[in-house]
């Protein structure tokens, strides 16, 4: 009897001990690793902390974690060629949704959502040329009409008319950035010049700095980039230089944070908001994949950061210009064909 009565008491300390340890949140998670909604977010290049889009991706992320109880997980990848590996291993997990940030992605996605048609994906900044697959849901953003106000914004607080552009690769998504601040700057200051630069990089810090002292040295006084880790490189420059006099505008998140005396002010795109509200009616079962979302003004998804730096009338015109997008009076261009024709 008191042998079985020691076996029982053993048997009851390990049950206890496996409920115990069941109940474990992980490091990222917010919930039990075998259970629950699963998110897996995986970064282009840039990385997760590039002060940019992958980090703005992220803070989408955490806020599903915080709000909806989702189990969270990123994955950085170093070169293009982590792409499907990293997607791979979420994808094997059973991740609910596997988030990819960016259009470098875009290859890549339907090769992968064709081998697990049981997970879901989502691709920021590409609508995979229309070509859908039935479990991926594709996120676009009206770049080019932000970009617009941006252009504004440059447009009437240059004091020398001339305003530069820096991109990183040259693509049509980084072409639509430009396309709509250059008819910004030209529709609020049609004296004002802008010059562009193209990285050709989305993360090489040191190539940006040197095109953004370029700039400045010819006599620019404003730079928009749409760049990436790129953009730090602006920030860094932008920096050493007389405030009041060189401005920056950053892009994707308000990065005043990287020189708050010198950013004028940033194009804020709420990707944060975007991944939070599809992973939601993906968890509440509302969510129809197998097309694009396209984001704008009208879904607030688009705007200017608040700058103590912009002048009271300078917001003023920004507002005005902003209500003639959404009102459909002005058509910002998207292409270099659109911005000839634009007036």
């Amino acid at each position: 009897m008191k042998k079985r009565a020691w076996l029982s008491l053993l048997l009851s300390s390990v049950l206890v001990l496996a409920v115990g340890c069941s109940g474990q949140k992980g490091a990222e998670g917010g919930g039990d690793k075998a259970a629950g909604f699963k998110l897996g977010l995986v970064t282009d290049t840039g990385g997760l902390n590039d002060q940019s889009f992958n980090q703005i991706s992220w803070e989408g992320a955490k806020r599903a974690q915080k709000e909806l109880g989702v189990d969270i997980q990123p994955l950085e990848s170093k070169r293009d060629d982590d792409y499907i590996p990293n997607l791979t291993k979420f994808a094997r997990e059973k991740r609910d949704i596997i988030w990819a940030t960016g259009f470098k992605f875009e290859k890549v996605i339907p090769e992968v959502a064709e081998q697990f048609p049981n997970v879901h994906f989502g691709i920021v900044d590409s609508n995979l040329g229309g070509k859908i697959p039935k479990n991926v849901v594709a996120v676009t953003f009206k770049e080019h009409e932000g970009s617009f106000l941006a252009g504004v914004a440059a447009a009437l607080t240059t004091k020398t008319n001339k305003i530069g552009f820096i991109g990183g690769i040259s693509s049509p998504l980084i072409k639509k950035f430009e396309s709509g601040f250059r008819a910004g700057v030209k529709a609020a200051n049609p004296k004002a010049q802008v010059t562009v630069a193209y990285a050709e990089s989305f993360n090489d810090v040191t190539k940006g700095r040197s095109l953004a002292k370029n700039m400045y040295n010819s006599g620019i006084d404003v730079i928009y980039h749409a760049a990436g880790g790129v953009g730090k490189g602006l920030f860094d420059e932008v920096k050493t230089r007389d405030k009041g006099k060189y401005w920056a505008i950053g892009v994707d998140m308000d990065q005043s944070g990287l020189a708050p005396d010198h950013t004028l002010t940033s194009m804020v795109k709420r990707v944060d908001t975007a991944i939070f509200n599809i992973t939601k009616d993906l968890k509440e079962k509302k969510l129809e994949t197998g097309k694009e979302v396209q984001l704008g003004f009208k879904e607030n998804a688009l705007d200017l950061a608040k700058s103590q730096h912009l002048k009271p009338d300078v917001m003023k015109k920004i507002e005005e210009y902003k209500q003639k997008i959404i009102n459909g009076e002005i058509k910002v261009p998207k292409t270099e064909a659109e911005l000839a024709s634009f007036k």
